[in-house]
């Protein structure tokens, strides 16, 4: 008996998320070591040290179930951002969110609307649920929002994904082009406002989406400790919105779906100001040098908001493979519809340096 035919033809359809290859695989791989895994959008300088101290003093209680309501993280983030309790949900980082969104208020047969070249997840947690994906296509690899909204209303979507910056294309979306956006659409629909690179916007391109929550119940806003925070490894995100919407999600979330250490480490990192500026500034500086050195090279890239950046290649696989055999891992971005880029994560002053002299050894054999 094939056991595959007892999923759903529509998981069965499924292609995996693939992640970022990490370091001990390159190791085992090709046999080298002092690797710059530049992959995955991680935090250069790690995480906080009172998040990681925080973190450890909760080791003394592993053997408890976590607080499955977060009281003490619902709290920080209240008093961080002025809502109530009731406005909040935990994740087991943002994708968890994403998906739970998904799972709360999509079914077989409903429609959900999301970008060319936005995040692969979006398709996924639809596609999960039975529901159909509408891919609208993108403006300058950014999102089209007036093409958006009229997808969503001529074909009945329930659901909107919007990223901003937009992963892997480093694009943004001004505040006003998005209370606009907002404005005009049904209320409906729900939009997800995927903001997990939020902590990396200049400081002139800010917005403050949370307090439109009350003027669009229809808005949900998802943000992660992944990025900017460093708690990548530990998994904890949190969404807010209006509370009939948060009660949907908490209606088909996991019980304990964030580990004790994770709450902890939240709280400390959400507390940890002089981190997230730290972190902030090197990637204003990383990110300087990396297109500078792109440019010096005449390589085309796509502006980024993020802490990445995707660039232009001719036999974009062919130069990965390459970098990797150099000890540099990127990402390759054929998966979302941009088969001649990759990105390359922004990294420390020295990290950045390897990947631009590998890149230019690269070209320089080509010649």
């Amino acid at each position: 008996m094939n056991y595959s035919e007892l999923a759903p033809s529509y998981i069965r359809a499924i292609a995996p998320y693939q992640p970022g290859k990490p370091i001990s695989e390159l190791e085992r791989e090709l046999g080298i070591t002092n690797i710059v895994k530049l992959a995955s959008n991680e935090n250069p300088l790690g995480a906080s040290p009172k998040a990681v101290a925080a973190a450890r003093a909760a080791l003394d209680e592993i053997s408890l179930y976590p607080d499955g309501n977060g009281f003490a993280l619902k709290a920080a983030l209240v008093a961080r951002y002025g809502v109530e309790h009731n406005q909040l949900v935990l994740g087991n980082g943002s994708n968890d969110l994403l998906e739970l969104a998904a799972r709360a208020f999509l079914t077989v047969g409903d429609r959900a609307v999301y970008s060319d070249h936005a995040f692969a997840v979006y398709p996924l947690a639809i596609q999960a649920v039975g529901a159909t994906g509408i891919s609208v296509a993108a403006i300058d690899f950014g999102h089209d929002l007036e093409l958006m909204r009229q997808a969503a209303v001529e074909q009945g979507a329930k659901m909107i994904f919007i990223a901003n910056p937009n992963n892997p294309t480093g694009t943004y979306l001004t505040g006003e082009s998005l209370r606009a956006f907002l404005h005009a659409l049904p209320s409906n629909i729900l939009v997800v406002l995927d903001e997990a690179y939020n902590e990396y916007l200049p400081v002139e391109c800010r917005y403050d989406s949370v307090s439109w929550l009350s003027e669009f119940p229809n808005l949900l806003i998802s943000r992660t400790f992944s990025k900017a925070y460093g708690l990548a490894s530990l998994r904890v995100g949190y969404a807010l919105g209006h509370p009939q919407v948060i009660d949907m999600l908490g209606r088909v979330r996991q019980p304990f779906n964030v580990n004790s250490m994770a709450q902890a480490a939240a709280v400390a990192a959400l507390d940890d100001k002089e981190f997230v500026q730290r972190t902030f500034e090197l990637n204003l500086q990383g990110m300087k040098q990396i297109t500078e050195g792109l440019r010096e090279m005449e390589l085309d890239y796509i502006p980024s908001f993020g802490n990445f950046v995707s660039f232009y290649m001719v036999n974009a696989a062919r130069i990965y493979r390459r970098l990797l055999e150099l000890g540099v891992i990127v990402r390759p971005v054929s998966n979302y519809g941009m088969p001649d880029y990759l990105r390359v994560s922004i990294g420390l002053d020295t990290q950045n340096q390897k990947f631009l002299s590998a890149l230019k050894q690269i070209l320089g054999e080509a010649v």
